[in-house]
């Protein structure tokens, strides 16, 4: 009896310290695209709810980072792409760094940061791992793309790390690399994040073998993806009838999860394009209640009103999704929260929350695209990209205050 005991104590124990937070992401080399120009791609998970959008030009080359709202001083950032077109993210590893008993942990943030203000390739963010002390205080995958065409990830521990290029058909022979929260050269027993990591598998296989991939497939199709790889689950089949006919769902392993916070995508540019052409994409708040709205470097330092911190310190879009997540997730107390009210989300009468949303971002996804198709041949410039922040910005405060009196 006091055998079992023990061991049950250890097994709670042992779930206590499961990771809550872990993001899905990916990087895709311009090999496998429809147009060239790589994809990078991070589903963001955190306890860090409240996200902003932030111009920076505070070191070499300026840059858009996601940054979490109680970061006034924008000391940390989570992913975002520089005036030179390189672009970084992260998703946390706990398969490495087992056996160091360093308490210098979670720079992985200011790590990123640094990146983007220094480097412009992947051969610097090389030099600029090698160069900075040690440890590191990092236990990540970093994914990085640029505007010489490189794709790579970079798992990285305190001392060293393992470089995986989405360019060599050796590692990555449909042209991507997912990762969500273990390292290939860490222990296996500390794997995390495996059921996300077969479900975007699946979602990418099956897009390998139709078609060439594109931004939207990674804002709307994966970050917002219903199904569920161990169970066979897809919550879009078999729909409640509408919206009054309450339905709880478990919601726990999908992409999308209670603590999803962002999504950022952020589209290169081919190996001799102009890398002002970097487009980042970014969802604020929760991917099933929010849309996703581009930047780009070329427009300045006055990022979308609806993006950027407000006198509360929050972005506006952030705290609409968040309310609308709040409908969507009613159940409070202890797991309670993992159940979703599948009615409100989605229904046959197509008017859930994400239904609803779905024609406002096709519409933002395709004025961009009609204005970068213009400005290629002319090239970007502040005007225009102004004019089309404050067009976005109308748009999303007319559908959030029409449609949910937000």
């Amino acid at each position: 009896m006091k055998s079992f005991l023990i061991f049950f104590v250890f097994i709670l124990l042992s779930l206590q310290s499961l990771p809550v937070y872990g993001c899905t992401t990916a990087i895709i080399s311009g090999r496998a695209t429809i147009d060239g120009r790589p994809l990078l791609f991070k589903h963001r998970d955190t306890d860090e709810l409240q996200n902003k959008l932030v111009f920076f030009k505070d070191g070499r080359y300026s840059y858009i980072g996601l940054v979490n709202s109680g970061d006034s001083a924008g000391s940390q950032v989570w992913a975002g792409c520089n005036s030179a077109g390189f672009a970084i993210m992260n998703s946390a590893d706990y398969n490495l760094n087992l056996k160091d008993t360093t308490s210098f942990v979670d720079r992985e943030g200011y790590v990123m940061k640094q990146a983007l203000q220094s480097c412009a390739t992947l051969r610097d963010f090389e030099k600029l791992l090698a160069s900075l002390p040690k440890p590191l205080g990092v236990n990540a995958n970093f994914g990085v793309i640029d505007a010489k065409g490189g794709a790579a990830y970079y798992e990285t521990g305190n001392y060293s790390f393992v470089k995986f290029d989405a360019n060599d058909p050796a590692t990555a022979p449909f042209g991507y690399i997912i990762r969500t929260n273990f390292a290939y050269t860490g222990a296996r027993r500390q794997e995390y994040g495996l059921i996300r990591f077969q479900t975007a598998g699946k979602l990418f296989s099956l897009r390998a073998s139709t078609e060439s991939f594109d931004y939207r497939f990674l804002l709307q199709d994966v970050s917002r993806s219903l199904k569920h790889s161990l169970t066979g689950k897809d919550l879009t089949i078999n729909l409640p009838q509408n919206a009054e006919a309450t339905r709880f769902v478990d919601f726990n392993d999908f992409i999308p999860r209670y603590s999803s916070a962002a999504t950022v995508v952020v589209r290169g540019v081919k190996k001799d394009e102009d890398p002002a052409f970097s487009t980042l994409w970014t969802i604020l708040g929760f991917q099933l209640s929010s849309v996703a709205v581009p930047t780009w470097l070329t427009g300045g330092e006055r990022l979308p009103a609806q993006l950027s911190a407000d006198n509360s310190g929050n972005a506006p879009l952030c705290e609409k999704a968040l309310k609308l997540k709040a409908k969507i997730f009613p159940l409070r107390r202890g797991s309670y929260r993992r159940y979703i009210n599948l009615a409100l989300l989605m229904n046959q009468q197509h008017n859930g929350i994400m239904q609803k949303l779905r024609p406002l971002e096709n519409l933002i996804l395709n004025r961009a695209e009609e204005m970068l198709s213009k400005r290629r041949s002319k090239g970007m410039e502040i005007k225009q990209v102004q004019k089309f922040y404050k067009w976005v910005d109308k748009q999303i405060l007319e559908t959030y205050k029409n449609e949910f009196n937000l």
